[in-house]
C-alpha cells in the first residue's frame, strides 16, 4: 500500500474533513453556550440595575412628597392668615402727579414712603394659588433632575 494511492488519499482528505466539521461543529456550539451565559449574565446586571432605579425613584417620591407636604402646611397657615386678616398684602402703587406740596422748611418723611395699596383677600388667595402651583412645579422638576443625575450615574 503506498502513499500515493488515490484510495488512502481520499481517506485522509476525509478524515481532515471529518474533524474539521466536528471542530467547527463544537467550535459553534460552544459559542452558542457561551453567548447564552453572557446574555445571562447581562440580563442578571440589568434587572439590579432596574432594581436599584426603582428604589432610587421611591425615594425621591417620599422625599418629593415629603417636601410638599411641608409646603402644603406653610401654605395652609398663609392663607388662614389671609383670611383672617392677621395678614394683608399689599402692592406697591404710583404716586399720583397732585402730591400735596410741601413747604420749603419742612422734614423729608423718614422712613418707608412707598404708596402701596392694600390688596382684596381674593386677589390674594388668588396670588397665593398660583405662587404654590409654581413652587410645587419648581420642587417636583428640581426632584426630577436629581433623580436623573443619579439614575443616570447607574451607567
Amino acid at each position: 500500500m503506498s502513499l500515493f494511492n488515490p484510495w488512502v488519499i481520499l481517506a485522509l482528505i476525509c478524515a481532515f474533513l471529518g474533524i474539521g466539521a466536528a471542530s467547527y461543529t463544537k467550535g459553534v456550539k460552544d459559542e452558542h453556550d457561551w453567548q447564552q451565559l453572557e446574555i445571562a449574565r447581562l440580563n442578571k446586571q440589568a434587572r439590579e440595575t432596574e432594581q436599584r432605579m426603582g428604589e432610587v425613584a421611591q425615594t425621591y417620591a417620599q422625599t418629593l412628597k415629603k417636601a410638599n407636604d411641608v409646603a402644603k402646611v406653610k401654605e395652609d397657615k398663609f392663607r388662614n392668615d389671609i383670611v383672617s386678616g392677621k395678614l394683608k398684602l399689599f402692592a406697591p402703587v404710583q404716586a399720583s402727579e397732585c402730591a400735596v406740596p410741601t413747604t420749603a422748611d419742612s422734614p423729608a418723611p423718614a422712613g418707608d414712603t412707598e404708596t402701596r395699596a392694600e390688596l382684596d383677600p381674593r386677589v390674594a388667595q388668588s396670588l397665593v394659588d398660583l405662587t404654590s402651583r409654581g413652587d410645587q412645579a419648581i420642587r417636583s422638576l428640581n426632584a426630577c433632575i436629581d433623580q436623573y443625575e443619579k439614575i443616570r450615574s447607574f451607567k
